[in-house]
């Protein structure tokens, strides 16, 4: 009877891959039957190193060194190579971490803006066939003529209030606020006419100055800058809370 044991391998090995020319960590199938220099040859193409440049080091699934991978006529599986060991490669090419992933060192194609203007195949180009956008001369001198007049409905109303009233400030989506107008004017925070308010109560988002520069002073969280078609003037005395009541 015959009482040997007979060992099946398995053909292909399932490892991980690294190198000293990239952070990422890959895995591939490798047939055990190719020799070193064929296994070199693969690699090239998934590091980047050059296979004349290589020496291969093999680590345990625990990732303990085992040893060099230095004979290029050697079979992968005269090697102890199992499933989920990791093969490191080291580039003597001169290649360093990062070299194929950093983009900053690529160089960009940039078109001048008048050549990319002339291209009849660009976004730029279909916006201007179907007049969208900025490119519809019509729509845009319309919303420039409605800014416009928005604008000026802003200045009058801004001419209409005084610093120092009481006033009710009104801004869709937010509840109506009671305060007193502190500052009327433009800014240099955005353009167009504001109105600086000090709220009665913490509902504001500063003390009066924005962007480092002064407008008008009050408590943190009292201040706000709004529009003036917001703001209304006119006798709203202050809410007693009834913080004095026993």
């Amino acid at each position: 009877m015959d009482s040997g044991v007979t060992v099946i391998t398995n053909p292909t090995v399932n490892v991980r891959l690294t190198s000293t020319i990239s952070s990422f960590e890959v895995q591939r199938r490798f047939n055990r039957g190719i020799s070193i220099a064929e296994l070199k040859g693969k690699l090239e193409m998934i590091v980047g190193a050059p296979a004349s440049c290589m020496d291969l080091e093999l680590f345990s699934i625990s990732d303990k060194f085992l040893q060099k991978m230095n004979e290029n006529e050697a079979l992968l599986g005269s090697y102890p190579v199992d499933d989920d060991c990791r093969i490191h490669v080291v580039d003597r090419s001169g290649g360093q971490m990062g070299e194929f992933t950093d983009v900053s060192k690529v160089e960009k194609f940039e078109l001048p803006d008048d050549a990319y203007d002339k291209r009849t195949d660009t976004a730029r180009s279909f916006m201007k066939k179907q007049r969208v956008g900025r490119y519809n001369e019509e729509e845009m001198a319309k919303k420039k003529a409605e800014n416009a007049a928005r604008e000026e409905e802003q200045k009058a109303a801004a001419d209409a209030i005084a610093v120092g009233s009481r006033c009710k400030v009104q801004v869709p989506g937010q509840p109506t606020k009671l305060g007193t107008v502190m500052y009327v004017g433009t800014t240099d925070f955005k353009p167009g006419y504001w109105v600086g308010v000090k709220y009665d109560e913490p509902l504001g988002k500063h003390n009066g100055t924005v962007e480092g520069k002064q407008y008008f002073a009050c408590e943190s969280k009292y201040g706000a800058f709004v529009k003036p078609l917001s703001v209304t003037v006119g006798d709203f005395p202050e809410e007693d809370y009834g913080l004095d009541e026993m």
